[in-house]
């Protein structure tokens, strides 16, 4: 009964509105579309639970995202979509697990359940830039050799995930924003093939949640960010006075 009570009080209200909201969206847009798919299903839920926990910081976030790339690039792979399958099992799913080592070993004041927001460093920016268009070449002509359908757009999911994936590992705000708009080229990927199978409007829905929960998680984590700073601010003044 305790622990039910302090998980509900974990999450503001605003935060509760904003998960059953998603899980109330995707749920009904998978019945409405007629899904015999509940892997999708699962999926999706995964997805939603774990931003809301991410947004608090929180590494179960990390964890459960993790499940989801594995679910997701497997979905992408039955349709095709290659560049998915590679974003996905190439660079989210390990840069997932690198950043749930990151995180976990990074806790505020030591309380595993929310990790120390940093911010980046001018050498972060220039390696970020590097790899990115490293990664973004490479994986252009890989993509092409797969024939993958929407190759612009699927290179351009990579370049965003690559990124997003990259700032989650080095605890930045700018992760969530990167997110959100790797979410903006996911819902248009989906969009393009509905004609070909109209449930792919669920998955479509599925990124917006997705995208409202992203644009959330930047806005806390800068709130987070400020308070954690000023938290540890207060407390290097009071070691100062006691020396």
């Amino acid at each position: 009964m305790n622990n039910t009570m302090a998980l509900f009080k974990y999450f503001t209200k605003l935060e509760w509105l904003i998960w059953l909201f998603s899980m109330t969206s995707i749920i009904s847009s998978y019945i409405f579309f007629n899904q015999a798919n509940l892997l999708a299903l699962a999926a999706s839920l995964i997805g939603a639970t774990s931003l809301i926990f991410s947004a608090k910081a929180n590494p179960l976030g990390q964890g459960l995202i993790i499940i989801f790339s594995v679910i997701y690039a497997y979905l992408s792979l039955r349709n095709h979509y290659y560049g998915e399958v590679l974003t996905y099992f190439l660079l989210t799913l390990p840069m997932a697990i690198f950043a749930l080592f990151s995180w976990l070993s990074h806790p505020f004041e030591g309380k595993k359940s929310q990790v120390l927001i940093s911010r980046l460093k001018v050498k972060d920016i220039y390696i970020l830039a590097f790899f990115t268009f490293l990664v973004t070449i490479v994986f252009y002509f890989i993509l092409d050799i797969f024939h993958t359908s929407f190759l612009l757009v699927a290179t351009l999911s990579i370049a965003t995930s690559f990124v997003a994936t990259f700032l989650s590992y080095k605890r930045s705000p700018f992760y969530a924003l990167f997110f959100a708009l790797n979410d903006v080229v996911l819902i248009l990927l989906w969009l393009l093939e509905v004609d070909a199978d109209p449930s792919h409007y669920s998955i479509a829905i599925c990124f917006i949640i997705f995208l409202i929960n992203d644009i959330y998680t930047f806005f806390n984590w800068v709130k987070l960010q400020k308070g954690q700073e000023l938290t540890l601010k207060k407390r290097l003044e009071q070691k100062d006075l006691n020396f």
